[in-house]
């Protein structure tokens, strides 16, 4: 009963939303970077027309291919609820993202987000985000979270599985939030000041902007106080319905690296440091100082019980 009554609040707001004068309500921002084989265009035309209330932002992303010249011709068959922003040279997704939310924020939309162009979640559940966001006012952000429940289509490999996992446990301790998934590329968040705040500079990291958009965002709190929500109350993570790894994304070694270093660099800017004065925060330092004495006093015990255990081990030696 409980899973019919959401359906009906969700297709309510659907109506509701799809009937405002045919406004854009929401701006949808999808990275391109080679994807001339690969943007399932006819996908998005049909969603566009089902749509009118959504306005597509397609960043093209320094490609080398015939992306840009897709991206204009699918523009034009949406007809005029698409812009198409063009990003020289490669820069990378992350400011391919930035440069597409900024374009986003200066259209009046009341929600924007961001989507991945391989549409591994489906443009459907855009209208279930903003669902959230239209039901629950203090609600700022709703990510999609790829949690494999029974009775939906969520198929990750397990190699992606259990390194998102471990991922997430690390992200979890560096935030402070219990959070599932940050790495799912489908985003919605209210428009205000704060998203313009993180949308504002270039992020600092290529791998973990998703990360680095929410610690700006628990910098933005605490030096608002309480003209903004907590970070675990303003992020929804919504489960998906569906989701399914695509071919052509993989995740390398390097990656796996440049993600860890991504999280220090993080840590280091927007919690050793307030964001954006860069003020040293001197109870962070405090507490890695001790933190760092205790490691060495316990370093310190261990070689000296294993010193003792050897000595003790020699003496009982017969030679």
């Amino acid at each position: 009963e409980a899973e019919a009554e959401a359906a009906v609040i969700v297709g309510a707001v659907s109506l509701r939303i799809m009937a405002a004068d045919g406004a854009h309500r929401v701006a949808i921002v999808v990275p391109c970077y080679n994807e001339a084989e690969r943007l399932p265009c006819r996908e998005i035309e049909e969603f566009v027309a089902r749509h009118p209330e959504v306005r597509f932002i397609f960043v093209n992303d320094g490609s080398r291919d015939g992306t840009l010249k897709m991206l204009r011709t699918l523009a034009e068959a949406c007809c005029g609820r698409a812009d198409v922003v063009d990003q020289q040279p490669n820069s990378g997704k992350a400011e391919a993202v930035r440069r597409g939310l900024r374009h986003a924020l200066g259209l009046g939309t009341e929600h924007i987000g961001f989507w991945d162009a391989d549409l591994a979640t489906p443009l459907e559940a855009i209208s279930q985000f903003e669902a959230v966001l239209v039901t629950h006012p203090h609600i700022q952000m709703v990510f999609g979270a790829r949690v494999g429940l029974l009775g939906r289509e969520v198929h990750r490999s397990l190699k992606r599985h259990y390194l998102g996992r471990v991922f997430a446990t690390l992200t979890s301790l560096l935030l402070g939030l219990a959070i599932y998934d940050t790495q799912c590329g489908a985003k919605l968040f209210r428009r205000s000041p704060a998203l313009e705040l993180m949308a504002s500079q270039e992020y600092l990291t290529r791998w973990v902007f998703d990360v680095e958009m929410i610690a700006r965002y628990i910098n933005a709190q605490q030096q608002a106080a309480n003209d903004l929500p907590v970070a675990s109350r303003a992020i929804f993570e919504f489960p998906l319905e569906r989701w399914v790894d695509v071919a052509g994304s993989k995740v390398r070694l390097k990656d796996i690296f440049m993600m860890g270093v991504g999280l220090l660099r993080i840590w280091v800017v927007y919690f050793l440091h307030e964001w954006p004065s860069g003020k040293l925060r001197k109870q962070a330092l405090l507490r890695i100082v001790l933190l760092v004495a205790v490691l060495a006093m316990l370093l310190a015990a261990t070689l000296l019980v294993l010193r003792l255990g050897l000595r003790g081990v020699c003496l009982m030696c017969p030679f």
